[in-house]
């Protein structure tokens, strides 16, 4: 039987846990304005700094993926991640509302540019050396089970993933190419 990890904020798991958010935003805010989407990159999940999402960040940091996965193993549940993903229209999780006839509307543009942009970041910040052009397809297809999302934006998500596998970042991070493949997908 295994012993349970002790969490607690420390000096150094909070510089830490700052430079992994200030390295990632700064990656999605460069893939953004490679996609067109310079103001979405600029604001791009400004709300990690607040107390709620960063303290729980700093406690829970380790510094392989995100440390929201630990707290939620340890607590049951994440109050950094009900508060980012209420307040950040990049994430699927923000557009589903059970009460709704359409319980999975269809993302808008710029929040699904956007989405992609953190997800190829945050790939490329956790796994460092390790990741390369089919890391988020992989990762993408042992995941969506779970997604509550648009049919359309599931394809959408596969295709997108597919091409970086297939053609690399920077062709398929080409904002007439993105538009293209959004409106197909979407209608």
């Amino acid at each position: 039987m295994g012993s349970k990890r002790e969490y607690k904020i420390t000096v150094k798991n909070f510089f830490r846990h700052l430079h992994t958010v200030n390295k990632h935003r700064f990656k999605v805010f460069c893939l953004c304005v490679k996609a067109g989407e310079f103001w979405r990159g600029l604001v791009h999940d400004l709300s990690k700094y607040s107390p709620v999402e960063f303290w729980e960040g700093v406690k829970y940091f380790q510094g392989n993926y995100s440390p929201i996965r630990n707290c939620k193993i340890e607590n049951g549940y994440s109050e950094a991640w009900l508060h980012h993903k209420g307040r950040n229209k990049h994430h699927y999780e923000y557009w589903f509302d059970y009460a709704t006839e359409d319980t999975t509307p269809i993302i808008p543009y710029k929040y699904f540019v956007e989405m992609i942009c953190d997800s190829l970041a945050a790939g490329m910040i956790y796994q460092g050396k390790n990741w390369n052009d089919e890391y988020q397809l992989t990762y993408w297809l042992k995941t969506r089970e779970k997604a509550r999302i648009n049919p359309k934006m599931d394809k959408l998500l596969t295709r997108i993933y597919t091409d970086v596998a297939k053609r690399g970042v920077d062709k398929v991070l080409d904002k007439k190419y993105l538009k293209e493949v959004y409106t197909r997908f979407t209608k």
